[in-house]
């Protein structure tokens, strides 16, 4: 009986990676993270230039994409992208079109997509309560990471967990950074489908992109570990925190516009990942 079902649901998945729509809405869902990531960066840049904005987190960007011209039409797309995009997510969990493998590297990173389908979940049931206008994003930023934090905290070796947490979140911005040195993105990308030119700048700014994510990261790992050490979930911070953070820093207003830039390089990697990653072993 449990072979039949483990047959069936490699038959299922199997037909998932090899359904054209499969793609079609992962490329769908990268550019919808771009959009999210744009905005952030966006708004960052406009505090540092002192137009306006805001440090805010990827809910609070639908909040802002919802308050614009064509608001609502362009959250529908964001939210069936970020659909699309945990689909993309599961199925690289599950059938392993990357060839990761079953090494405990290769597990690890498999069972990272996982992680990241449940937030980018919540991330498309906000963009789709704002779109059918049942409610706000909810908490988020700050305030979602220690209300988190607090009840984590409440649970038996709660501090602990809230230091391991931080700890492998740090770690994954490490690895961000180490993949955009080592630029293994480069090989996800069809690169000869641009001038050797336009390709070595879409590897530049995928590397500040990938860079400057791996920076906020390691950030709010450490404010999770720091949190932990003194027990206090209020130093817990999320990413609107840790821009706040770098605001705050002498030469802020400097290390604040880098960080924004670093993020709307990001949106410009995930509009690449859009059109040009490689799919399905291609």
């Amino acid at each position: 009986m449990e072979s039949e079902l483990r047959r069936r649901a490699d038959h299922l998945g199997n037909r998932a990676v090899h359904n054209p729509w499969t793609e079609r809405l992962a490329r769908l869902g990268y550019l919808a993270k771009g959009v999210v990531y744009a905005v952030v960066g966006v708004l960052a840049l406009q505090v540092a230039f002192g137009t306006g904005g805001q440090t805010t987190d990827t809910k609070g960007a639908l909040a802002t994409l919802a308050q614009s011209p064509l608001g609502t039409a362009l959250l529908a797309v964001v939210a069936v992208g970020l659909v699309g995009y945990v689909l993309w997510r599961v199925v690289q969990a599950w059938m392993d079109p990357d060839g990761k493998g079953t090494s405990p590297k290769g597990l690890a990173q498999r069972a990272f997509y996982l992680v990241s389908a449940a937030i980018h979940t919540a991330l498309a049931l906000a963009a789709f309560r704002l779109v059918l206008g049942t409610g706000g994003v909810g908490a988020h930023g700050d305030q979602s990471a220690r209300s988190w934090t607090a009840r984590l905290m409440a649970e038996p070796f709660g501090q602990a967990l809230v230091a391991i947490v931080g700890l492998v979140i740090a770690g994954v911005g490490l690895w961000q950074g180490y993949k955009a040195w080592k630029e293994k993105f480069r090989h996800k990308l069809r690169l000869d489908g641009m001038s050797p030119q336009h390709a070595e700048w879409a590897v530049r700014i995928s590397k500040l992109g990938i860079l400057a994510r791996g920076v906020v990261f390691v950030m709010i790992g450490t404010f999770l570990v720091q949190a932990a050490l003194t027990a206090n979930p209020r130093r817990a911070r999320g990413l609107d925190g840790a821009l706040e953070t770098l605001a705050a820093q002498p030469h802020g207003t400097l290390l604040l516009a880098l960080a924004a830039a670093g993020l709307m390089a990001y949106a410009v990697y995930m509009a690449l990942e859009a059109r040009y990653r490689r799919f399905l072993g291609a």
